[in-house]
């Protein structure tokens, strides 16, 4: 089974229904013996990092995280769930979970390309550059575009933990793989095809890189 964390964050349902079309049985919750039990965990979100944190604290759901990922269990971060994996967002002034190494920044503004202001936050669909071959990306077709919906973005300390590119007036990290937890700014479970497949990689992936 998949649990999928329940923390007021939101876009569960469009994730729970994603899996099952996919044939694998998962489970929302917030429940502690679901969140042990499960084969892997699914951390998806939106809204704001400081208000994330508080509610995961809350429920308890921020030490099962952390005990998960130290006992290797395969985690997927979705959006929100992506910046407050790392040790602290720009967002709220936020301490987050530090289960990766490196913080959250707020796009630069004006943020530009070429004459052209962009608008913050990034929405819409947007490519994504795999440029570190991981499992949970395998059979991804070149050119694949992604939904994104942020104004935030992460910044490993380190280039290697650094799974996917995007570009959208700087160039920045869209996907992240490091141990068992892969994570991406993007929505997967809004992006059609590109977006399934990585959903299936993942719910079949033992957590191990190669």
């Amino acid at each position: 089974m998949i649990a999928i964390i329940d923390y007021k964050a939101g876009n569960l349902t469009s994730v729970e229904r994603a899996v099952r079309k996919l044939g694998y049985p998962c489970k929302v919750t917030n429940k502690a013996g679901d969140i042990k039990s499960a084969e892997r965990i699914i951390f998806p979100g939106v809204g704001a990092a400081g208000q994330a944190m508080a509610d995961l604290k809350a429920l308890g759901l921020d030490n099962l995280i952390r005990e998960a990922f130290l006992g290797g269990k395969p985690i997927l971060g979705i959006c929100l769930g992506t910046q407050i994996i790392f040790e602290y967002s720009e967002e709220n002034d936020t301490t987050c979970l530090g289960l990766v190494p490196g913080r959250v920044r707020l796009f630069p503004q004006p943020l530009m390309e070429g004459d052209t202001r962009l608008k913050i936050p990034h929405m819409g669909w947007n490519g994504m550059k795999i440029v570190r071959p991981h499992p949970v990306f395998s059979g991804v077709e070149a050119g694949s575009e992604f939904y994104f919906v942020h104004s935030y973005y992460p910044v490993p300390t380190d280039d290697n933990y650094i799974a996917g590119l995007t570009g959208y007036g700087l160039e920045f990290a869209s996907a992240v793989a490091y141990k068992n937890l892969v994570a991406l700014q993007c929505h997967p479970e809004k992006s059609g095809r590109g977006g399934l497949k990585v959903l299936d990689n993942f719910c079949r992936w033992d957590g191990y890189a190669q």
